[in-house]
């Protein structure tokens, strides 16, 4: 069963170190569906062989790994593989082992949804709520995008400080959280949309869809701020699932064709 797992080169030089390699490789074999929900995890001295670390090493990754929703320790009886309800999708370990598996798309999907709902209803939040700084860091976001317009990766950069900004500028809590941890997957989607918004025309006119959130946010209009953020969330969505070639109804089998 070693062979199962992924196998990582890494540091011996520290204990976090270590417990990173077994974490990575159980990990992406897990969301890779290498180990199916239900299966049982080879034992201590098993993935300390298999990792070339020590049963301490491993034991502490089967603790993270039981905090993300992965796995569940049964004391005496074995480490199991949970079934994906219960992990922790927010997860930034998580999004990223779907994407670097090959498993991502489906779940680029569910997100975008996600903020369909999340990021209008912030938007209009933003407009009533947002301080000098907050609106200060939304004009920077969109002024680095218009600056970044011949460099892919640095207005995809860009492209999430504005989205972060606006969850931030809700001044809600959980709204904040959400955006925050979701970062890092965001810019990954971004990018792939930027697969088929490459030409600089295309992203003049995304910078101006996003400078039309920030305009209705500076005026206070809430409603017309949802509505903007809603054009932009939706104009992604297309990108993506152009770029993806992705077949929106083979996710929802019993959805008629629109």
């Amino acid at each position: 069963m070693e062979s199962t797992f992924n196998s990582i080169s890494g540091s011996r030089s520290s204990i976090s170190g270590l417990q990173k390699i077994v974490i990575e490789g159980i990990g992406k074999t897990i969301v890779g569906g290498g180990v199916l929900p239900g299966e049982f995890l080879p034992t201590e001295p098993e993935l300390g062989s298999t990792y070339n670390v020590s049963r301490t090493s491993v034991r502490e990754a089967m603790r993270v790994l039981a905090a993300k929703g992965l796995v569940e320790i049964r004391q005496k009886v074995g480490t199991r593989v949970q079934s994906v309800e219960h992990w922790n999708i927010f997860d930034s370990d998580i999004l990223r082992w779907h994407h670097e598996e090959g498993r991502g798309d489906a779940v680029m999907l569910d997100l975008i949804e996600l903020r369909q709902i999340l990021e209008p209803a912030a938007a209009k939040l933003a407009a009533s709520r947002a301080n000098m700084n907050q609106h200060r860091s939304l004009n920077s976001a969109i002024q680095a995008m218009q600056n970044q317009l011949d460099n892919h990766e640095g207005f995809a950069r860009a492209d999430v400080d504005f989205h972060i900004a606006v969850y931030e500028a809700s001044q809600n809590s959980f709204l904040h959280q959400f955006g925050t941890v979701v970062a890092d997957f965001l810019q990954r989607v971004f990018l792939i949309q930027q697969e088929v918004v490459r030409d600089r025309e295309s992203l003049e006119i995304d910078v101006q869809l996003h400078n039309e959130v920030y305009e209705a946010i500076n005026r206070g209009d809430g409603d017309l701020a949802a509505d903007k953020m809603l054009t932009v969330v939706l104009e992604g969505k297309n990108s993506l699932i152009e770029a993806l070639k992705f077949d929106v109804n083979s996710k929802y089998p019993g959805r008629r064709g629109e």
